[in-house]
């Protein structure tokens, strides 16, 4: 996952969102903005915007939609909760302690994939989960690498307390791997694959042992996508026609994933690499599906208890239930009288339908 994540970048996230947690009123209009970062399993998002995509269901439905590319993934989620665009790409994580942690009501329009390997945590030498007991473990701190490496210490009865977390920066981490003082880092594509061409490297864990619990989203503002009808169909109608695009092996489908690649700054088999690790939803009716799932549930459970036990569910969050979230069944995990966050079926549905 490409997110660089801080303490101090996620606390001053949260106090904007809270700025902004009571938005101005909804209403009826024509231009709309959505921005996105580099990650694999976003790259559609650039594309759909170059090729015309976008701007070719856009006007089926007599809008506007601007796709904007943020370079750095906090500050683009920070421009959501300032209101400067109606959407973001953002994982359910960040969703929940940014946006919703600091009151704004929050819909994931599309479930676009998950993480299937595509985060790890490496060693070096031989070793397992148990092996990390009393070592130094770089990672990005209070990212999805974190998340990732509470649910791996959990599998086998240890905890954070039984090893270092040693905060480090994305930019940074290869080159730390390479000192002496670094034994074993957790991180993301393309940095696990560049790690693993080290010798002597082993992978002991991956996001594939937690399928489902790392999704990547495309997130609106709850009471703009409810005025606003057509602005949900068009950028769910774009998406789709983009995965079944880049989804096959046509001449076209080939040339569109070439695109990503170089956006994203690789060639054609390192972006396809990196989707191999990445559970796409090419399929509406598949995404729909895994967002009825009541493992969902679970999984927000598990990530609403990170984050609150890290200190950034919300400012004066009193427990693990603060934010409310609901799903398409009408059910909520956490608090049922502060819903902020939704998974709403209802577009991916339409697309499913061939109805957009």
């Amino acid at each position: 996952m490409i997110i660089k994540t801080s303490l101090n970048a996620i606390l001053f996230a949260g106090a904007l969102a809270g700025a902004c947690a009571v938005p101005a009123l909804a209403e009826e209009k024509s231009s709309f903005k959505v921005a996105w970062s580099i990650y694999a399993g976003w790259m559609p998002w650039g594309y759909m915007s170059d090729s015309g995509i976008m701007d070719k269901w856009a006007k089926k439905y007599g809008i506007d939609v601007q796709i904007i590319q943020v370079n750095d993934y906090i500050e683009s989620i920070n421009q959501y909760a300032a209101d400067a665009v109606d959407g973001v790409s953002a994982t359910n994580m960040d969703t929940l302690s940014i946006p919703a942690g600091g009151g704004l009501d929050t819909t994931a329009l599309i479930v676009g994939d998950f993480s299937n390997g595509n985060d790890a945590i490496l060693v070096k030498g031989d070793g397992d989960l148990a092996s990390l007991k009393g070592k130094p473990v770089n990672l990005v701190e209070l990212s999805v690498s974190h998340y990732l490496l509470a649910r791996a210490l959990d599998s086998v009865g240890l905890t954070e307390r039984d090893l270092t977390v040693i905060n480090t920066s994305d930019a940074d981490m290869v080159a730390a791997f390479s000192t002496p003082d670094v034994e074993a880092v957790v991180t993301w594509n393309p940095l696990v694959s560049t790690i693993m061409e080290t010798p002597g490297v082993s992978k002991i864990y991956d996001s594939s042992k937690i399928p489902g619990e790392i999704i990547d989203l495309m997130v609106v503002n709850t009471e703009t996508l409810a005025d606003n009808p057509a602005f949900g169909k068009a950028l769910t109608g774009a998406w789709y026609e983009t995965m079944a695009l880049m989804s096959s092996d046509t001449p076209e489908g080939v040339a569109a994933r070439t695109a990503m690649a170089q956006a994203s700054g690789t060639d054609l088999a390192g972006y396809e690499a990196q989707l191999d690790a990445t559970a796409m939803f090419y399929d509406p009716a598949k995404a729909v599906a895994f967002t009825e799932s009541p493992e969902l549930k679970t999984t927000m459970g598990y990530v609403a208890t990170f984050l609150f036990d890290h200190g950034i569910l919300g400012e004066g969050a009193p427990n693990a239930d603060y934010i409310g979230v609901a799903y398409p069944d009408g059910s909520t995990t956490g608090d049922p009288n502060n819903v902020k966050f939704r998974y709403d079926t209802t577009y991916m549905g339409m697309a499913a339908e061939g109805k957009l």
